[in-house]
C-alpha cells in the first residue's frame, strides 16, 4: 500500500514566544508569517513578501475577509504596469490575490493567496504578505476579522 502524500503545504508546529497567542507575526527577513498558539507554540508558514523598496513594518489587525476575491490593482501597481486591466474577477487565473484574501487596517496591504506558488519565499510583492493557496485557505480557517497582525524586519 502506498504512503499518503504530503499536504500541499508546509505549515510547522514551533517554539514561538515573541507575542500573545492568537496574533499573527511576519518576520519579513525570515519570510516567515507565525500564528502564535498558546503554550509558546505557533504554526510558521513560509510567504512571499515585499520588495526591498516595498517592505513595511507595524502592527494593523485583520480588516476584511474574502474568498476569491476581485482584485483591482493599486495606484503603485497600476503605475508600474499600466496596461493591467481595471479589475481581475475572483478565481482568475491571473488573479494575483489567489483563492482568499484578508485585507489590513490602515487599507493599503492584505495577507493573501497567489496562483503563483513559486513566487512564496521571496521578496515579490508591493508590500502584500503572499501565502501558497493552501495556506491561505489554512489560516483563513483558524483566524478572524480583529485578529492582531505584527510586521517585523
Amino acid at each position: 500500500m502506498a504512503a499518503a502524500s504530503p499536504p500541499a503545504h508546509a505549515v510547522d508546529n514551533v517554539a514561538f514566544d515573541q507575542a500573545t497567542a492568537g496574533t499573527i507575526v511576519v518576520l519579513t527577513k525570515e519570510r516567515q508569517l507565525y500564528l502564535v498558539l498558546a503554550g509558546g507554540r505557533a504554526l510558521r508558514y513560509s510567504v512571499g513578501v515585499g520588495k526591498l523598496a516595498r517592505q513595511w513594518t507595524g502592527t494593523a489587525s485583520i480588516a476584511d475577509m474574502y474568498v476569491l476575491p476581485n482584485w483591482i490593482p493599486p495606484a503603485a501597481v497600476r503605475h508600474d504596469n499600466p496596461n493591467l486591466p481595471a479589475m481581475v474577477a475572483g478565481g482568475a487565473a491571473n488573479n494575483p490575490l489567489g483563492a482568499a484574501a484578508m485585507t489590513l487596517s490602515g487599507g493599503d496591504y492584505a495577507i493573501h493567496g497567489t496562483n503563483t506558488p513559486a513566487s512564496i519565499g521571496g521578496f515579490v510583492s508591493y508590500g502584500c504578505i503572499r501565502m501558497t493557496n493552501a495556506d491561505i485557505i489554512d489560516l483563513y480557517a483558524r483566524v478572524m476579522p480583529g485578529t492582531p497582525v505584527i510586521v517585523v524586519n
